[in-house]
């Protein structure tokens, strides 16, 4: 009764939560027919794993799956309020358990990223010696958070956003099932298919816009086991309505983060203008630092444009001084026009390539001595050193003259590149060089 309570009063997401694989959807590649994972659940030898993946892809939904099909003790410590106290005295229960009785215990940890160091280190000697079954779930990359001796006594499962048919089956299979609308209410197509877009791959998100938009066509509330005779519809204007906002999944400090700020600059790179802008408005509309975004496209300015066009990198510090002095919304502007621009510009990555071959060289390379007639003339002897050219005393501003030491020729490290400023300036200075 206390079971049947909660799960009447628990949000459409929690109440449709599968307790089997066989209601499990959208997750083949990790736990589809023949996987590691599957075999291990149906077989119940599950070693300890780590579910790593976006919000509202099945993580937790997973573990509760192997709670309810394991013989062995299931137990869950919270990654957010648990201490190393706690772990501690699950972990001397579970040894009690096993030598007593022999019956295993699976230790679920979610959000296990939240763990500090000493927390994951307290784990470290009974998920070795199998002490516990360790389930660890987590939308951060674990080979970032989580210890890597951690990482080594695990398997790494990753799990990835719904497909768009994925949702539809679970927003369906919401509607009709007694634990969810139960046919109260009818999703015309045009609901469905926003109720999809607005998910973004997120289970969990598109099943609280069902409740939400559900909540807007029936104000008077309507209960799960309470089907009416004719079923309420569900139109597109009533789940606008239940999310005035799309938000797009965007973690500052996440991987998502880096994802968006990678695809943002290869756009760039890759001269792509509506890919840059795109990537360019997840981030400003997630909140994102400007002064940040503005830091990269300076650093793509030198790295992939460089003297192709020199004013690019001019064009990203104008951007840059914008996003301290203006800030949001106003300097959303000055950053769009910074990007078009770098995509625009002609590119060359010689600036990066020269100075890494130039470091390579002075990190690996013999001791180079400075050529006598580059030496400093301010000591005794340096008459001896020959004569130093100076290239404003000829016609062209240039001379035939050694500037790298013995061993090294011009060209070991600056390679032009074949467009723009850079590659006309280049042309024109053999010119010059050439009527010497």
């Amino acid at each position: 009764m206390e079971r049947e309570l909660r799960n009447k009063n628990a949000p459409l997401a929690a109440r449709m939560r599968p307790t089997t694989l066989d209601g499990y959807v959208g997750q083949n590649k990790a736990v589809g027919p023949g996987s590691w994972l599957r075999l291990a659940i149906e077989h119940d030898t599950l070693s300890s794993v780590l579910l790593y993946g976006p919000a509202g892809t099945g993580k937790t939904t997973l573990a509760r799956i192997i709670a309810n099909s394991t013989h062995a003790e299931f137990v869950e410590v919270s990654a957010i309020t648990g201490t190393v106290k706690d772990l501690r005295r699950e972990i001397e229960a579970a040894d009690s358990r096993l030598l007593a009785t022999g019956r295993r215990t699976i230790l679920f940890v979610d959000e296990i990223h939240r763990f500090n160091r000493s927390q994951q280190d307290a784990l470290l000697h009974a998920v070795e010696n199998r002490t516990v079954v360790l389930i660890g779930a987590t939308t951060e990359n674990p080979y970032f958070e989580v210890n890597s001796a951690l990482i080594s006594r695990s398997r790494v499962v990753e799990l990835g956003a719904l497909d768009d048919e994925s949702v539809r089956m679970l927003v369906r299979r919401a509607l009709a099932a007694p634990e969810g609308l139960n046919g109260a209410f009818v999703l015309v197509d045009e609901a469905l298919e926003e109720i999809v877009t607005l998910a973004g791959g997120d289970a969990r998100a598109a099943l609280t816009s069902l409740e939400l938009a559900s909540q807007m066509a029936a104000p008077g509330g309507m209960a799960p086991s309470e089907a009416a005779a004719r079923p309420i519809e569900i139109s597109l204007q009533h789940v606008l309505d239940a999310n005035p906002r799309r938000g797009l999944p965007y973690d500052k400090a996440g991987d998502m983060h880096y994802d968006v700020i990678s695809a943002f600059i290869k756009s760039m790179r890759g001269s792509d203008p509506d890919a840059a802008l795109y990537w360019l408005a997840r981030m400003i509309d997630a909140g994102e630092d400007p002064k940040f975004i503005a830091r990269r496209i300076m650093i793509l300015a030198s790295e992939d444009i460089g003297n192709a066009d020199p004013q690019a990198l001019l064009i990203a510090e104008a951007a840059f001084r914008a996003t301290e002095v203006i800030g949001y919304p106003e300097c959303r502007i000055n950053l769009s026009q910074a990007v078009i621009y770098m995509c625009l510009a002609p590119k060359s990555n010689a600036a990066e390539a020269s100075i890494d071959a130039a470091l390579a060289e002075v990190r690996t390379g013999p001791r180079r001595e400075v050529p006598n007639h580059l030496r400093d003339r301010h000591r005794p002897g340096s008459e001896e050193y020959g004569p130093y050219l100076y290239p404003h005393n000829y016609p062209a501003g240039w001379v035939e003259q050694q500037y790298l030491p013995d061993g090294l020729e011009r060209g070991a490290f600056y390679t032009p590149g074949p467009r723009g400023w850079e590659a006309w300036r280049m042309e024109a200075t053999a010119r010059d060089r050439a009527q010497v």
